[in-house]
């Protein structure tokens, strides 16, 4: 058997290992090394879209809430507006209402007025007329009603001082 001599065996293990290694940087090492350079670019552009897009959400999100802010505040305005214009119209429509009623009253007591002298010889025979006609009212209505009467008499009695 031929053996050979440990010395010649470490030498050539580390020509081996040295021409393994060579072969190794050269064919393996760089597309592994780059594979994993590639990896971590991809991971870091990765993150920063990922920061980006929080960034945008949070933009996003304070725009919403301003948009909302602003909404909430043309809203208020346009109820303090609605509430403004609603009080303005009940103002003029008291006014005009008040105004129609003082015309009426002015052309009642003108009419009032001008006609007094004539309602005054009028109203004696109006009172003998109603006097007769509550007496028969009062008459049937006590009959029915204690309430009724005395209701019916002052009905009566405000119609007499009106005409």
């Amino acid at each position: 058997m031929n053996f050979v001599a440990p010395e010649s065996l470490v030498f050539w293990t580390t020509i081996i290992f040295l021409i393994l290694l060579f072969l190794l940087k050269k064919l393996a090492w760089k597309p592994i090394l780059g594979a994993v350079k590639d990896r971590e670019e991809s991971i870091m552009n990765a993150l920063k879209e990922a920061d980006n897009a929080r960034k945008e959400i949070q933009n996003l999100t304070a725009d919403n809430e301003r948009i909302l802010k602003e909404a909430r505040a043309e809203r208020d305005t346009l109820l303090k507006e609605a509430r403004e214009m609603k009080e303005n119209l009940i103002a003029e429509a008291k006014e005009e209402a008040q105004v129609q009623a003082n015309k009426v009253v002015a052309q009642a007591q003108a009419t009032i007025q001008a006609e007094k002298q004539a309602a005054i010889t009028d109203l004696k025979n109006q009172v003998a007329e109603l006097s007769i006609e509550i007496a028969e009212k009062v008459v049937r209505e006590e009959l029915s009603n204690k309430d009724r009467q005395t209701k019916l008499v002052e009905d009566m009695l405000k119609e007499v001082t009106i005409s």
